[in-house]
């Protein structure tokens, strides 16, 4: 499941026909669905309007709802909810939801905040990030959500690999998705059942014959890919990872662009790294 950039026009506002377009494009070179308003979707700029509008681009360009797990990321626990609701309204097969993000919540607060968006009737993927929401879904947390039906799913993001096994032992059926590009491999090997991806945005084909080979245990193919695409991958852990995806997406000839503010252009640095890994990358026939 790729996390979707969204491309805007010059003037900054939604490319609806390029955000459907992109959509086909990653399903048809062999990605199993999208995840629309997520952090990589700029959801936090867009809005109420433009981001409803934004999965119901997604569902129709994928051709089945559950080829789409919508971000419903809100502040407040209705809100989050109303945005599950309005998901489920436009045929989103599931959604992914962060802890609450105003403040650092306890257990009980993460608790009472993923019941109340489970009521919208849609499966729920939690979304572990603490390194942005200072909230830790710990395998015991998850284990409380899982037991209690609110979630089906985590998309792990703590960047500790060692979660996994913690997570098998504490909360036996509930799905691991990979939730970093830079882990994959190592989750891929401890039990994860999926990956919610950055980088197919840019080079689908590759990223789609990694996660296979992984899955599959072909270390033979995985790893040698899994190494050349690395310095690209490692980008999706860095605060600017919507501007690498992006300009890694222009470089391979699709439509990435400008991000809205507060992101900036990456500065002449970063660009400069960016620019070399995805162009190796492109010569050495990843796509």
């Amino acid at each position: 499941m790729v996390a979707t950039a969204l491309p805007f026009r010059d003037d900054l506002t939604v490319d609806h026909d390029a955000f459907a377009d992109h959509v086909r494009f990653l399903i048809d070179n062999g990605c199993d669905g999208v995840v629309p308003n997520g952090s990589l979707g700029e959801y936090q700029t867009l809005t109420d309007q433009e981001r409803a509008q934004v999965v119901r681009t997604a569902v129709e360009a994928a051709g089945e709802g559950s080829r789409v797990m919508a971000g419903v990321a809100a502040y407040g626990s209705a809100e989050a909810r109303r945005w599950a609701e309005q998901a489920a309204g436009a045929g989103a097969g599931s959604v992914l939801l962060l802890p609450p993000n105003a403040y650092r919540a306890d257990d009980d607060a993460v608790i009472d905040h993923y019941a109340e968006v489970a009521r919208a009737g849609l499966p729920v993927v939690a979304y572990n990030n603490p390194h942005d929401t200072r909230i830790d879904l710990t395998p015991a947390l998850l284990a409380r959500l899982f037991a209690e039906g609110s979630i089906v799913a985590v998309k792990e993001f703590s960047g500790d690999v060692r979660r996994a096994y913690e997570i098998a032992e504490q909360a036996p059926g509930l799905d691991l998705l990979v939730g970093a590009d830079d882990v994959l491999l190592e989750l891929v090997l401890a039990g994860a059942v999926g990956w919610i991806a950055g980088y197919p945005n840019a080079l689908p084909r590759s990223c789609v014959a990694l996660y296979q080979a992984a899955v599959a245990g072909d270390l033979g193919t995985a790893l040698p890919l899994y190494r050349a695409l690395h310095p690209l991958l490692r980008w999706d852990s860095r605060p600017e990872f919507v501007q690498a995806i992006k300009l890694s997406m222009d470089l391979a000839g699709r439509r990435g662009g400008a991000c809205r503010p507060p992101r900036r252009p990456l500065d002449a640095a970063r660009h400069e790294t960016v620019t070399r890994a995805t162009e190796k990358s492109l010569a050495e026939g990843l796509r």
